[in-house]
């Protein structure tokens, strides 16, 4: 069976867009956000929790798995979903975007990126088809094409010759695909530059993909402008297949990529931010362990339907927090998970009531900055 994407609905105030991806795994009603489980694991929860947190698809690492433990033996496990035991749909970042982060340990050519491993310092060479090799081995059901994630700034010469070898590789990744029952995005780059975005798009559109991708975002620029580039590439992007921004990002991006006409998200924010002690709530971020909280007997937030909400208090948490209890980090995974995916069904219910507008300014209205009582 391979995925399928069908456009339900469009906001009437918005851009925004309820839509239903269908996999071999199970069906996703977007907008969406998928906790990212880089290594095969939501970092402090198990499977049954995503799931019970509301979760329907999650993101693995192709790098990362790659790497550790190697994508030949989670071939021989019969795929991620049996080797990590979760039975829902999983989309798989072809690993650009660590290959990026490598820097001087990594060297990209024409025929792909050579790098060397963080964990050992081995050599390593992916190409696009060792990209999708790597990625059919894991079974994902969304698969990324390889691409060259650019640098904040990058001149206008960089960018247009990255977005050149990015396009062909992209076509080398279709021509390398073998499996029906995974989807294939394309990744749109092109930097902050509007008419390489737009280029870029064509050409992917083009070669044809079962989705697309935004990538080159949320990579240091300001936030005012990865928003000003999204609202002009999202429409660009076929009205038809769904729309993936890659690793974004904070709620207040969600809400505002969404009203772009955005349908899919992913970020490490929730997990991380937890591991921190930086929660999030209805109207601000809270630093758990700040000493106010030392004697708070309120649940972390009162709006909030989570196990770590219904159950323990702020001191408690901070307690715990303090202390170093891995517990500390379970319960904080829990609700900032459960936040992202809540917000998300609000996101949904918004646009089915054509009441996206309202449901963007409201949000700005009650979100604040970080609590730093």
């Amino acid at each position: 069976m391979k995925p399928t994407f069908e456009l339900l609905k469009r906001d009437t105030t918005s851009g925004a867009r309820l839509g239903k991806l269908t996999t071999p795994h199970g069906t996703i009603d977007t907008p969406v956000f998928m906790p990212v489980g880089t290594q095969g694991t939501v970092k402090g929860l198990v499977p049954e929790r995503v799931k019970e947190l509301g979760a329907k698809i999650i993101l693995g690492n192709t790098y990362h798995l790659y790497l550790r433990p190697g994508h030949e033996l989670i071939r021989d496990f019969g795929g991620l979903h049996r080797f990590m035991n979760w039975d829902g749909p999983i989309l798989t970042d072809s690993g650009g975007f660590q290959i990026y982060s490598l820097a001087t340990l990594r060297k990209l050519e024409e025929e792909g990126a050579t790098f060397q491993s963080h964990i050992d310092g081995s050599t390593h060479f992916i190409g696009p088809e060792k990209c999708i090799e790597i990625q059919e081995a894991i079974g994902s059901d969304i698969m990324m094409c390889l691409d060259e994630c650019l640098p904040y700034p990058a001149t206008r010469d960089y960018a247009e010759k990255s977005l050149g070898m990015t396009t062909r590789w992209a076509k080398r990744c279709k021509d390398a695909r073998k499996s029906d029952n995974q989807a294939l995005f394309g990744i749109s780059q092109g930097g902050m530059y509007g008419e390489l975005r737009e280029r870029g798009i064509a050409e992917l559109t083009t070669i044809g993909f079962d989705g697309y991708a935004l990538g080159g975002l949320s990579v240091g620029e300001p936030k005012e402008l990865m928003w000003e580039t999204v609202g002009k590439s999202a429409p660009l992007l076929p009205e038809e297949k769904p729309r993936y921004l890659m690793g974004v990002g904070t709620p207040e991006d969600i809400v505002e990529c969404v009203y772009c006409g955005i349908d899919m998200f992913d970020c490490v924010m929730p997990t991380r931010n937890a591991r921190n002690g930086m929660l999030f709530t209805n109207g601000r971020k809270i630093a758990i362990r700040n000493a106010h909280y030392r004697d708070d007997e309120s649940p972390l937030d009162s709006e909030c339907d989570c196990y770590t909400c219904k159950n323990y208090s702020r001191a408690y948490l901070r307690h715990l927090f303090i202390a170093r209890e891995i517990l500390a980090i379970v319960l904080n995974t829990i609700h900032n998970v459960r936040h992202f995916i809540r917000l998300m069904e609000k996101i949904r219910e918004a646009i089915k009531n054509d009441d996206y507008e309202n449901f963007r300014r409201d949000f700005k209205s009650k979100n604040s900055d970080v609590d730093t009582d």
